[in-house]
């Protein structure tokens, strides 16, 4: 009788990280003002899969990101809060997206971020996503990292770039936003090789 191949479990990542100015950490319950406070902007949701968060979509977002710690499998997440000074002023997401085979650990993930806009235009948002970006690499048989996101957030496309990944792909109305239509997607991607050679 065969037995089910199944990923090796791949241990937590060794926590918090500290940059020149941030800590990045888990999530815990008590972030729950400072993620409902940026996530209650229109502006810090105008690109994200969701809107401006009620008491129910922040109990739900926070429910996932408490629970994202040790991600081992496909479709698993790890959520970093990012401190400054204490305070909480975003959070960061790495979810492992695919596998080379099904007996094998995760060889791609997926990057994503929000940020307080008070913080806006300061360099944290770059510091704390190379902080997860050699996090990735470092404790992660991760073969290639990837961010999505819609066109129009220059901010981010702006972000990816500085993080060294290029710009690989851009579909035509392939995400049902919101609003009732279509939107498109950027694709950025950053291999193994360019982040060691970087």
């Amino acid at each position: 009788m065969a037995t089910e191949l199944r990923p090796p479990t791949l241990p937590a990542p060794t926590l918090p990280i500290r940059t020149e100015r941030l800590m990045l950490r888990l999530v815990v319950p008590e972030d729950r003002g400072a993620v409902g406070a940026y996530c209650a902007d229109p502006e810090v949701t105008r690109y994200l899969p969701f809107g401006v968060l009620d008491d129910a979509g922040l109990d739900s977002r926070m429910e996932r990101m408490v629970g994202a710690q040790a991600p081992s499998l496909v479709g698993e997440m790890l959520s970093l809060a990012v401190e400054h000074d204490g305070t909480m002023i975003g959070d960061l997401m790495l979810r492992l997206s695919a596998a080379h085979s099904p007996e094998s650990a995760p060889s791609i993930a997926e990057l994503g971020w929000v940020f307080d806009p008070s913080v806006a235009g300061k360099g944290f948002a770059t510091e704390a996503a190379r902080a997860l970006v050699d996090l990735a690499f470092t404790h992660y048989p991760l073969h290639r990292l990837m961010a999505q996101l819609d066109p129009l957030n220059l901010t981010s496309a702006r972000l990816c770039e500085r993080l060294g990944m290029r710009h690989e792909a851009h579909t035509r109305e392939d995400y049902a936003n919101r609003d009732g239509g279509w939107s498109d997607t950027a694709v950025y991607g950053l291999l193994r090789r360019e982040w060691a050679g970087a």
